[in-house]
């Protein structure tokens, strides 16, 4: 039983990515920060099922600690502060965590096992003001905001760890990809999530920001099966996971709303103050390395996405459930 580390298993990717490791007979181990606010609810249904340790991106000792002791067999780094407009407002530890965070765990598979598979998490925030469209694995990276910095530095840190000193560490350039368990602060959950409240009763008005930005949204359940094939290469290298579809959050509001009989028209306010210091405009990725290398692609289409969310968060709130 190959033994998988995930650093960041409470958020939306370190869940669909534990159910799929599990799902292929793997021995799954989580990291989580130690505080008074840990959010398990993504992981509760298979919580019996992994094991969780506590440590800190910010302390390599802990993270050597944990690579001792469970000696695993993959590392999977999804551990970030992972929302771009946080990163506004908390530069420095963005930093600390989504760049140099990476460098202590790759520093700490360095000493305990160089042949641990790594796999880091690259954005496509990277791009930012793009230099070409669609954006590829060559594409010049432009970043346009303190995530999509630190974002770089993870990825280029990676990139040296492996060629220096031979490791096999990988980086997936993924593009959005969303699903229910998306947290409220990012743009299509709190779209979806008003979406059910107005349908509902519960609200009348949604604020936003940049309606003209462009996405290439995918589902966070196809993603993680790209991570997972990318570490079971004879070679490591970096890969581009997109659907090569692009749509606007205008786009996704006609979708979305339109799917419960309303038009977003009537209860969508732009606001200022989700504006971002500096805009990124169109995001849209080729993933045809990923297609011919790992034979993958998407399977989840971006209206069944959309679809898929709304009916979760309308069947949670009939419930009476809060959200994640």
């Amino acid at each position: 039983m190959p033994t998988a580390l995930i650093t960041g298993i409470t958020g939306q990717d370190g869940s669909y990515l534990a159910e799929f490791l599990l799902q292929q007979g793997y021995r799954v181990v989580g990291m989580v920060r130690r505080t008074s606010t840990v959010n398990f609810h993504r992981i509760a249904h298979i919580q019996d099922e992994v094991e969780l340790v506590s440590g800190d991106m910010l302390d390599q000792i802990s993270l050597v600690h944990i690579l001792e002791e469970y000696r695993p067999d993959e590392i999977y780094n999804l551990a970030a502060q992972s929302f771009v407009q946080t990163s506004w407002s908390q530069p420095v530890f963005t930093g600390e965590v989504t760049a140099l965070g990476v460098t202590r765990l790759l520093d700490a598979i360095r000493i305990v096992d160089p042949a641990i598979r790594f796999y880091q998490a690259s954005s496509s925030e990277m791009f930012g003001k793009v230099r070409e469209v669609p954006q590829r694995e060559t594409t010049p990276f432009y970043p346009r905001s303190p995530y999509g910095v630190a974002k770089v530095y993870g990825h280029w840190i990676t990139v040296n760890y492996r060629e220096s000193y031979g490791m096999h560490c990988t980086s997936g350039i993924l593009f959005n990809h969303e699903s229910p368990r998306r947290g409220l602060e990012f743009v299509t959950r709190k779209i979806t999530h008003h979406v059910a409240q107005i349908k509902l009763g519960m609200a009348d008005e949604l604020r936003l920001g940049n309606l003209d930005a462009r996405r290439d949204w995918g589902f966070a359940g196809d993603y993680v099966r790209a991570m997972w094939l990318m570490l079971q290469q004879e070679t490591p290298d970096d890969y581009v996971v997109a659907t090569g579809e692009t749509h606007s959050v205008a786009e996704f509001l006609d979708e979305a709303f339109g799917y419960v009989d309303l038009d977003w028209h009537d209860y969508v306010v732009q606001d200022p103050r989700y504006m971002r210091p500096a805009e990124v405009d169109l995001l849209v990725g080729d993933a045809s390395k990923a297609g011919h290398a790992l034979g993958w692609e998407p399977n989840v289409s971006f209206a069944e996405l959309v679809h898929m969310m709304v009916d979760a968060d309308l069947e949670m709130l009939r419930d009476g459930g809060t959200a994640l």
